[in-house]
């Protein structure tokens, strides 16, 4: 997490929480040449777009204020998703056991997407069972998502 996600999570913390709700990830990042700056939000009773307009709102005066990036920027807020990324410890102890995707810089036996079930993570390694068990380091994964099939 930089400098401006960490700032920007202290100050929506508060925020989100005081709605009920959990902040889940805080973004920014380039993408087509504009920035964005992006909360995500999880909630008991998954999170609504009435939600995402209310904590939106809510962080609008307080971003102002402590003025925390630096650049224009894109602010969104928005509920983390069925399909959410894992990034902290947290996440992966919290899903252990659920179907992730699993996408890597480079490709292993021949893929750079594995699909299985969450069965480790220590120490930025990631283990899922995908007919058989695979361990993938931290400097091979270039992310980790909760995976739904219908």
């Amino acid at each position: 997490m930089n400098r401006i996600e960490k700032t920007v999570w202290e100050l929506a913390q508060p925020v989100v929480e005081a709605a009920g709700l959990e902040l889940w990830d805080v973004e920014y990042v380039t993408e087509a040449g504009q920035r964005y700056l992006r909360i995500y939000l999880d909630g008991p009773e998954g999170v609504d777009l009435d939600t995402c307009e209310r904590v939106s709102r809510a962080m609008d005066p307080i971003l102002d204020e402590a003025d925390p990036v630096p650049d224009s920027y894109i602010f969104e807020v928005s509920s983390a998703g069925c399909e959410r990324a894992l990034k902290r410890p947290g996440d992966f102890a919290r899903f252990m056991g659920s179907l992730v995707e699993v996408r890597l810089y480079s490709a292993v036996d021949g893929t750079k997407q594995w699909v299985g079930t969450l069965t480790g993570y220590e120490d930025g390694e990631v283990t899922i069972d995908a007919g058989g068990q695979r361990r993938f380091s931290q400097k091979q994964i270039a992310s980790v998502r909760l995976r739904v099939e219908f």
